[in-house]
């Protein structure tokens, strides 16, 4: 039949494309469907254009979920190790950066046609400019074993089994959709809290009035939210603040929770200002702190902590002590995010305690599979989102 299929993925990012490789390799009869004119169009655009395609350091604890434990199956079944070896299999020339992180030498386009190419030959076929209109059961002794049908454009298919890749809401310009959780509620499966994560912190009125003209300062710090802490930089915008550090931090961030700046991670600013009163110096604080930041940031941070002027060697040892340690524990309540247009993922999805940590299938809907970035599974900033993407892709195909 044409249009009966052992496995239908929906997506064609990269979770969807090794899931249907990873499948027809097994002898699946494996069709993709994206309503996309082109593959992988997030796998284009990650690692600014080079695609930071997986992290050597990648374990559970790279990852936020409701569950912490539930990514360990996959994750320890499909490594960063086993991917890298793909990879050399393709002669893609690649580097790690830092960190694990490990990205194509060339192009991110390299990423696609190897998962392309796998499919092409396992023998999966891939439909793209295909809209998915809706899905749904169906009784398999009255369709060949089929026991869902999925609704194009075209007409019904139909499938043995689904996988979910349809991503998450982050970044819609390429065409995230909110699909993949709609179609999880339609079969009674609960979703968590969505929210974007990996992205920029927006900063109230106060903040921007002392720190909004310093847009594209960083500084090298070390941001703690929620009991986790990251050390990057962070950068300044003239919505508030970006940069590594914090985009990892706003994985871990909540509306009206606090973030805790520590500015000068490797040395001490409050034993650095005494160690140079005590040698005498009579420059002001304002122009050692720009010794040690920039001139710009030292004078914002003279505003902000209300830094008096006047010789160094006037100030009393308690109020440097108790400068330094503002310095380092600097707190911050930010507003809200950048938004979906500018997160690099979504956080929460579709509930893992719905889910086989085995196998990624739905345990209400047995033929129905969820994988990467729709599941309440969400990897830090450095290769840890693909990582997740290839472990419950890998999990999926190998059993639907």
């Amino acid at each position: 039949m044409e249009n009966r299929w052992d496995i239908i993925v929906l997506g064609a990012g990269g979770a969807g494309l090794f899931c249907a490789a990873t499948a027809a390799a097994r002898g699946r009869r494996a069709l993709v469907l994206d309503h996309a004119d082109r593959l992988g169009k997030k796998i284009l655009i990650s690692g600014g254009g080079r695609c930071n395609f997986t992290n050597t350091g990648a374990g559970p604890a790279n990852y936020f979920s409701d569950n912490e434990h539930f990514a360990k199956s996959a994750l320890s079944r499909f490594t960063p190790q086993d991917f890298l070896e793909l990879v050399k299999k393709h002669g893609i020339p690649f580097y790690e950066k830092k960190f694990g992180q490990q990205f194509c030498r060339d192009s991110a386009q390299s990423v696609v046609d190897l998962l392309k190419n796998e499919c092409e030959g396992a023998g999966a076929e891939i439909r793209l400019n295909t809209k998915i209109e809706k899905m749904g059961s169906c009784a398999p002794e009255e369709n060949g074993g089929a026991r869902f049908w999925v609704r194009t454009a075209e007409g019904n298919l139909y499938a043995e089994s689904v996988v979910v890749a349809t991503g998450g809401l982050s970044i819609p310009k390429i065409g995230a959709t909110d699909l993949g959780y709609r179609i999880a509620r339609q079969f009674g499966l609960e979703v968590t809290e969505l929210a974007p994560a990996l992205v920029s912190l927006t900063m109230g009125d106060d903040f921007l009035r002392v720190f909004g003209g310093l847009s594209g300062v960083s500084v090298d710090s070390t941001v703690t939210v929620n009991g986790k802490s990251f050390r990057e930089n962070i950068l300044f915008t003239h919505t508030g603040l970006s940069g590594p550090a914090i985009l990892q931090a706003s994985l871990h961030w909540f509306t009206g929770d606090a973030i805790i700046v520590d500015l000068s991670p490797d040395l001490r600013l409050d034993d650095f200002l005494l160690a140079e009163k005590k040698a005498g110096s009579r420059k002001e604080i304002k122009t050692l702190l720009a010794e040690r930041f920039s001139a710009r940031f030292a004078e914002a941070l003279v505003t902000e902590f209300a830094i008096p002027g006047g010789p160094l060697i006037e100030k009393a040892d308690q109020k440097l002590r108790e400068l330094g340690q503002q310095l380092h524990a600097w707190r911050l309540v930010p507003v809200g995010t950048g938004g979906y247009g500018k997160a690099e993922v979504t956080r929460g999805g579709v509930s893992t305690a719905e889910l086989s940590s085995k196998t990624l299938e739905a345990k209400k809907v047995p033929g129905l599979y969820f994988i990467g970035e729709v599941v309440d599974v969400t990897g830090w900033l450095g290769g840890y989102n693909f990582q997740w993407a290839w472990a419950s892709a890998a999990a999926a195909g190998s059993s639907s």
